[in-house]
């Protein structure tokens, strides 16, 4: 259907994990965790988010940041990475079809050393003295753009 990826950079929190497993698989879109997980990946509360759909998720597991960017680098992947440290509207980006879309860890984000190496960064606009969104809702919200913009139908 797709080459858009999902990536998760050290996630905390099994219940959005497995959120994003499933809007993946309904999407068809494939997924990328940047290990180490705050998390057992087999934990049943992974499970239970992503119910049933989990075995129809296409998901890469990387054993660190240096892995993941390694793999990516060799196959030509644009990093476009979700921050509330970035200065363009996620709407104004132009997505291509084979990005990988990277979240960072729910309690931290991503170190200066991945914030660095991804191609592009964009946020959500939000309201003023917010923090930031919950990232499941995040990633959808951006996947749904760049498939939109990507003729996904």
């Amino acid at each position: 259907m797709t080459e858009l990826r999902i990536a998760l950079y050290q996630p905390d929190i099994p219940g959005n994990t497995g959120t994003i497993l499933r809007l993946a698989a309904c999407l068809g879109l494939s997924v990328d965790i940047i290990e180490p997980a705050g998390f057992d990946i087999s934990d049943r509360n992974l499970k239970r988010s992503g119910m049933d759909y989990l075995a129809s998720v296409t998901l890469s597991r990387h054993v660190n940041w240096q892995r993941f960017d390694e793999w990516r680098q060799e196959n030509g992947r644009r990093l476009v990475l979700a921050s509330t440290k970035a200065a363009l509207p996620y709407a104004r980006f132009e997505f291509r079809p084979d990005d990988i879309l990277l979240f960072g860890r729910e309690s931290a984000g991503v170190p200066d050393l991945v914030h660095e190496a991804a191609d592009a960064r964009i946020l959500i606009p939000m309201v003023e003295g917010r923090r930031s969104i919950n990232v499941a809702m995040s990633a959808a919200m951006i996947a749904g753009e760049a498939l939109r913009q990507t003729n996904w139908n």
